[in-house]
């Protein structure tokens, strides 16, 4: 082997390994979901860039923090890239996603196009916890304002996030008990997270909220 080809090849493996370093680099950037979900001081004990992320939706949107939480968890459990599971063809080839929800809120292709347009935030990814923060938050208000239904009200709020605003006129929720019975453990989140708040928030920076919107 010449001097040249030793040299050649010292370069190539020099790039692999640059390459190889920023892979991994990237993928050790990827957000994991907190280790204790069930508390929401753990949660924002361990992600504090979390709690300013759902504080400035609450500003913004009168969302509070516990619904936006409990949404979330029961969306994703808190997993960046979540997606629903698959369907099978004859009960064994995989065919394709049960729906294009996807992200820390499961949220549908046409409705983060939706989001996205109506909000200006044109850059928003669903797997990113800021902007899926403030999807619930815009989604929410919008409940409020169209449907009348509390931003403190989990248990509406997410029966109009999960069936639509149309859907939630039509009350198809009606004919759906499993439905009603995940709606019910959502607003169990939120008053778990809700009363765990009221013990953590003011060292978080930023004071518990009582008022009801």
């Amino acid at each position: 082997m010449t001097f040249i080809t030793l040299f050649d090849s010292l370069v190539v493996m020099r790039r692999k390994v640059i390459i190889a370093t920023i892979i991994l680099s990237i993928s050790g950037c990827a957000s994991v979901p907190p280790k204790n979900v069930a508390n929401s001081c753990s949660i924002f004990n361990e992600k504090s860039s979390w709690y300013k992320a759902t504080k400035k939706v609450r500003e913004k949107y009168g969302t509070p923090i516990h619904v936006q939480l409990a949404i979330m968890r029961q969306e994703s459990s808190f997993k960046q890239d979540a997606k629903p599971g698959r369907d099978y063809l004859m009960w064994v080839i995989p065919w394709g996603r049960k729906s294009s929800a996807y992200g820390y809120a499961q949220v549908l292709d046409g409705t983060w196009d939706w989001y996205r347009e109506e909000t200006g935030n044109r850059g928003a990814d669903r797997d990113n916890f800021e902007d899926a923060a403030d999807f619930i938050g815009w989604y929410t208000n919008i409940s409020q304002r169209t449907l009348g239904i509390s931003k403190w009200d989990a248990y509406n709020q997410y029966l109009a996030y999960h069936e639509g605003h149309g859907g939630f006129k039509r009350k198809t929720f009606l004919k759906k008990e499993w439905l009603m019975g995940v709606a019910k453990k959502v607003d169990g989140y939120s008053k778990t997270y809700a009363a765990q708040l009221q013990t953590c928030e003011d060292d978080l920076g930023g004071g518990f909220w009582l008022w009801p919107f």
